[in-house]
């Protein structure tokens, strides 16, 4: 069965067609700036170069049509009608705890996701509408629904209260809920497979290391802890989001600049992290690693900043599981920047990692960073939230 896989941003759509059967991506692609003046696709098939073009995308349900043009069209596409589609999933961000695991989209299920809103409001309103324009593009074919915050539904009360009056958990479920959840999910399982080990016997930390990062603590294969909270903003220094800070810092920077809060979320979530660190010079870490090599004092102070953070996880939650076997690092930074798992590697040496500097020059590769007989394994796992949603897209029309 060959699944569309949707992720719908607010001006985005990024896309894969997969066989569920053969699991090969038989094409992928992005829709840029929906909405906007300028809008461009870019596709690509596989084993081919990437194609783009301009094409006018007013809005959501015209950029689903755009791709499925696309991949129908004798000259870009890979099938030759919509009727080989056999189901579509789609990546939802905030499931809330509604949803600890992935479901058929019935109407039903769509008004529960849409009262998580709140809980996600850049995120969901944008799911939701990917979903009705593939309902509108493609009538009768199933649709599934694979929430970033399943996964982390297994963390105990320990782990996901804020210490906070608990009427506001009570009253609008307040709590940790954690992101990322699908990467969180294949990294952790691949991690093992590499290891020839199941799940089920490991404590496994991932290091989901991109623009926006997360780390979380995976105790024999349920997440008990991880580092994003109500929203992605919480956790680790990021691209632009600043993470854990002290609340009080927001009454100071509004008293003292005069600011809304609506400018300071948008100064935390978009001027923050490493981009604020080094001063505005670049949210991009190849930029970071490349200027801090060149004597760029901000970038390496953003780059030690964003390791330390990261590696002061680690720690937090080698304690939350009472030890680690396996520390698995994935994402942009984690799968191909060496200069970053460098700086990380120095604050977790007290693990018995034993980093080999030789192995860590790889780039994208699935590889064991540690040294053979290390206490703690480390290792590179590229992750594959795609795969995750094709896999959880085609069990769920298996079961139905």
């Amino acid at each position: 069965m060959n699944i569309l896989v949707l992720n719908c941003g607010s001006s985005s759509l990024k896309y894969q067609l997969i066989d569920s059967d053969s699991e090969k991506i038989l094409a992928k692609g992005l829709c840029e700036r929906i909405g906007i003046e300028g809008s461009l696709l870019t596709h690509q098939r596989a084993g081919e170069e990437k194609r783009k073009r301009q094409a006018d995308m007013p809005d959501h349900t015209t950029a689903v049509r755009l791709v499925i043009d696309t991949l129908t069209a004798p000259e870009t596409g890979v099938i030759s009608s919509l009727r080989e589609i056999g189901a579509v999933g789609h990546r939802v961000v905030h499931g809330g705890e509604a949803f600890a695991g992935s479901v058929l989209l019935t109407e039903e299920v769509l008004k529960t996701v849409e009262a998580c809103n709140d809980l996600a409001p850049l995120h969901n309103p944008a799911n939701l509408i990917g979903v009705r324009a593939c309902q509108e593009s493609m009538p009768g074919v199933p649709m599934v629904g694979v929430f970033d915050t399943a996964f982390h539904q297994t963390m105990p009360e320990k782990a996901y209260l804020y210490g906070i009056p608990y009427e506001y958990y009570q009253q609008y479920k307040v709590r940790r809920y954690g992101f990322h959840g699908t990467s969180h999910d294949y990294v952790s399982k691949r991690a093992a497979e590499i290891l020839g080990r199941d799940v089920s016997e490991l404590k496994i930390i991932v290091c989901h290391l991109g623009n926006g990062a997360s780390v979380s603590a995976v105790k024999y294969g349920e997440s008990v802890d991880t580092s994003m909270g109500l929203t992605p903003l919480e956790g680790l220094i990021m691209g632009t989001r600043s993470g854990d800070l002290d609340p009080s810092i927001l009454q100071f920077l509004a008293e003292k600049e005069q600011l809304s809060f609506g400018e300071l979320m948008e100064i935390l979530n978009k001027k923050s992290g490493v981009l604020g660190l080094s001063g505005g010079f670049s949210s991009d870490f190849r930029d970071l690693a490349e200027a801090s090599a060149q004597g760029n004092e901000r970038a390496r102070v953003a780059l030690e900043a964003y390791a330390y953070r990261v590696g002061k996880y680690i720690g937090a939650y080698a304690a939350a599981m009472n030890g680690v076997d396996v520390i698995a690092l994935t994402a942009g930074a984690g799968e191909n920047n060496a200069e970053v798992r460098s700086l990380l590697g120095q604050y977790i040496e007290y693990l018995g990692t034993n980093i080999n500097p030789e192995k860590n020059k790889i780039r994208g590769e699935e590889v064991i960073l540690s040294d053979e007989g290390s206490k703690v394994v480390t290792m590179v796992v590229p992750t594959n939230e795609e795969l995750v949603i094709a896999r959880e897209t085609a069990r769920i029309i298996g079961k139905n």
